[in-house]
């Protein structure tokens, strides 16, 4: 039997070698790894107002749209995940998850948070997760490698969003590797980051940007605006018109795809099937199948390209092709770029039963 021939199936895809590029830090906790925090600080502050995250999200709950989404966030997840102890906790066990879902590499991205109330800073914050990013890379029995982007929301001033490039500068020796674009698409005005996304290209940094994430956000004036910022790849580009879809295959952009998010969060008309994901594919833009936010939706990558095999008939070779193709895209140079391709030329997995 043929590589071609043989079943793509969910041994298949958790055993394959995994490329993870639009993953959110924060949305990236498991509700199991909240519950751990919530039970540490119950039993630190019998008072301790959150209700356990069990109950706040329950096991199996994805229904979140684009209205529930982003207060899920500031109401609850960042009111838990409010001091290093949990920042620390949380960021090694996403990293565990991603390694045990044979992810082998992973660009991490978050937005920098102070915390006040525990004396954190921005750069406190960023400092740890690139602290706990480096050892996870230094340790030989990892088979991931992990770098991190920082994000600027849609909702910060000019201010705001140069201090984040200046953090994306300061750690860039230390694994920061992009700045992103992300946030809620109903907020802001995009044009007022165009000097910080030109600083951080300047400074030699990959620049990733939420692109035409919701009809409101795929104004002419924004993806226009987006795109002559010059960007390395972009995440989401559902609502894209076809001269914006010329665009991004002539300069050759890498776009992240996420299916499960943008199904259970109707961010798409229909279901798996109708996914742009089939549209980008037979394109010769790097694509790379992504979760966004495995914690809410629940749909760990080795599941999203079993549910891309699924939807659109994808053999063994057609994934061989995206998984080869998506590492044109990765961020962080040609020491990995290396790795990767070895390691998919490599893998027996694809021919094996």
């Amino acid at each position: 039997m043929s590589v071609i021939d043989r079943p793509v199936d969910l041994v298949f895809t958790r055993r394959l070698p995994k490329i993870e590029l639009h993953a959110h830090l924060t949305g990236s906790i498991s509700r199991e790894c909240l519950h751990d925090i919530w039970e540490t600080k119950r039993a630190q502050d019998a008072a301790l107002e959150l209700q356990d995250p069990l109950i706040a999200i329950p096991l199996g709950k994805v229904d979140y749209d684009i209205k529930t989404f982003f207060p899920l966030f500031s109401s609850y997840i960042y009111k838990l995940c409010n001091d290093l102890p949990s920042i620390q906790y949380s960021t090694k066990a996403v990293l565990r998850d991603f390694q045990a879902d044979g992810v082998v590499y992973l660009e991490l991205r978050t937005t920098p948070r102070a915390m006040p109330a525990v004396h954190l800073s921005k750069d406190d914050y960023v400092k740890n997760v690139v602290d706990i990013l480096k050892v996870h890379n230094e340790d030989d029995q990892n088979a991931m490698r992990a770098f991190l982007i920082l994000s600027i929301d849609r909702r910060n001033t000019i201010a705001e969003a140069q201090e984040v490039v200046d953090l994306a500068i300061k750690y860039q020796s230390a694994g920061v590797v992009a700045v992103d674009l992300c946030g809620d698409p109903a907020k802001g005005d995009v044009r007022i980051f165009a000097d910080a996304f030109a600083r951080a290209k300047a400074a030699g940094l990959k620049i990733t940007l939420h692109f035409a994430e919701g009809e409101v956000s795929a104004s002419d004036v924004e993806l226009s605006t987006l795109l002559s910022w010059k960007p390395d790849r972009l995440g989401h580009v559902i609502h894209v018109k076809e001269e914006y879809q010329e665009i991004i295959k002539e300069e050759n952009i890498g776009v992240e795809l996420c299916l499960s998010c943008n199904v259970h969060a109707k961010m798409i008309t229909g279901t798996y099937s109708d996914h742009h994901f089939g549209m980008w594919r037979r394109t010769t833009v790097p694509v790379a199948l992504s979760t966004d936010d495995v914690g809410v939706f629940c749909s760990p990558l080795s599941e999203e390209y079993y549910l891309a095999a699924q939807h659109f008939t994808l053999s063994r070779q057609d994934i061989r092709v995206l998984c080869e193709r998506a590492i044109d895209s990765i961020f962080s140079g040609p020491d990995e770029h290396g790795r990767l391709q070895r390691l998919y030329a490599d893998w027996d997995g694809w021919t094996e039963s």
